[in-house]
């Protein structure tokens, strides 16, 4: 709730306001919260009802009403909902709100947003805020995540802060640039050194997500010299820095490792046979993205088929995604000549008839399948051979490609109602003897079990 005018309005009626809006959404949210097992204790939910029947109005509130003595956890649950902002106004009513607003529970959780105003229209975590949390917070904090836009000055601002958490123990950290990948502008340096902090210090840091950013080898050691025992996801895509060899001392010493995203060029047949000892624990999603920086200039290698068997005998559920991003059919070469386990694949730049064909016949584990752009030759063979072969496909889309209707038809007949999400634009099919666009809709929608049209504009 966005508190209007608060400069105009008493502080009684602030206190209200606050107490009477926020206590009725949030009795619906842990009613909500009850169908779904996601809520507080029994004697918790009875206080607050009890609470909540003496709410009234403001126009009928009493004047009287001493909203101090609520209940503390009462105070802490309403506070858990409230906006930052909010939440700080809220603190200056009275010495016991206060004393709530800076309790542990409050600020285990926190997303440090860090904008330029001259780049970015994006709000800003406040310059003082900052400061408070990290002299009176820092040992608290342990869900840390920051938003950083395009500007230099961000990311530096970002690692200030990192390099100042030397009393805290993070259990996840995140940096996530949400434009251009601003951290790879300042000084790998600067930006190693206040990741070390937070490494050296939190000994059970459990997730990481570091995509774009400098972070090395050496790095990555303190990382598993600290957290070897505790770290369960890495995300580290886009890290130039980064040698096969450095993520395979991960994968070698976190062997509670149970998700993982990397560049295609840091994945090898030692880091996936390392994925599958015994002592590691059983792999449950592994990303891998396929960029190509330099058309007709990147190379990819090869990985045995007795890696990938390997892998998935020992995680047999393991969801594999690959995402591709390349310019070239020659680039492709490495991949799909042997049955590969991938489960989510998609294709961000046009790909060729070939290389979907070569998808229909060796990715019997695919799932999800988007195709952004093929070309004009119709992808008929290649989508009947996809559904005869892949029979666990429950999602596909496709975009600037070329399917005839009936061939469609077909398609969506042999894999019937176990396709949940079919996003295909209006444009790729093309009418035939058998179908017009007009009519298709209906033929999909009986076979699907439910109403389906084409899209207007991409949904993925």
């Amino acid at each position: 709730y966005q508190f209007k005018e608060r400069e105009s309005e008493s502080t009684e009626h602030f206190v209200l306001r606050t107490c009477n809006i926020t206590s009725t959404a949030l009795l619906f949210m842990m009613k909500q919260g009850g169908r779904e097992g996601d809520t507080g204790s029994d004697s918790d939910m009875e206080d607050f009802g009890e609470i909540a029947k003496k709410f009234k109005p403001i126009e009928q509130a009493s004047a009287n009403v001493d909203w101090s003595n609520l209940p503390q956890h009462i105070i802490l649950y309403v506070f858990q909902y409230l906006p930052l902002l909010d939440r700080a106004h809220a603190s200056q009513v009275c010495r016991n709100w206060n004393e709530i607003f800076h309790m542990p529970d409050l600020w285990r959780c926190f997303e440090f947003e860090l904008n330029q105003p001259a780049s970015s229209y994006l709000k800003s975590t406040h310059p003082d805020l900052i400061k408070q949390i990290i002299k009176r917070h820092s040992n608290h904090l342990q869900y840390v995540s920051f938003k950083v836009d395009s500007s230099k000055e961000s990311a530096e601002a970002a690692c200030n802060i990192l390099s100042q958490l030397v009393n805290c123990s993070l259990k996840t950290l995140g940096l996530i640039s949400t434009a251009r990948p601003s951290f790879m502008d300042m000084p790998k340096s600067h930006f190693i050194s206040a990741l070390t902090v937070v490494f050296v210090n939190s000994k059970h840091l459990a997730s990481l997500k570091i995509d774009d950013t400098p972070v090395d080898d050496p790095s990555l050691k303190v990382l598993v010299a600290n957290n070897s025992d505790t770290l369960k996801l890495l995300k580290m895509s886009s890290c130039p820095h980064v040698s096969p060899a450095g993520i395979l001392c991960v994968a070698d010493q976190c062997h509670g490792l149970r998700e993982l995203a990397l560049n295609y060029h840091l994945l090898s047949d030692d880091l996936l046979l390392a994925l599958s000892s015994e002592k590691h624990v059983r792999l449950e999603h592994l990303r891998i993205d396929v960029v190509s920086e330099n058309p007709g200039q990147t190379h990819f290698h090869t990985l045995q088929k007795s890696s990938w068997d390997a892998l998935i005998k020992h995680s047999p559920k393991v969801n594999l995604v690959m995402y591709f991003f390349l310019y070239d059919e020659e680039e492709f070469d490495p991949f799909f000549r042997y049955e590969t386990p991938v489960t989510h694949l998609y294709f961000g730049r046009s790909v060729s008839k070939d290389v979907l064909g070569r998808v229909g016949m060796c990715c019997s584990r695919l799932v999800e399948l988007v195709v952004c752009a093929n070309g004009l030759r119709p992808l008929d063979e290649e989508l009947i051979r996809i559904a005869e072969r892949c029979k666990n496909l429950t999602a596909i889309g496709l975009g600037e490609c070329e399917v005839s209707c009936s061939a469609f038809v077909e398609f969506v007949k042999m894999c019937g109602k176990r396709l949940s999400q079919l996003s295909i634009m209006e444009e790729v099919l093309i009418p035939d003897q058998d179908y017009s666009v007009e009519q298709i809709h209906w033929e999909v929608s009986k076979h699907l079990g439910r109403v389906w049209f084409p899209d207007m504009m991409p949904t993925w």
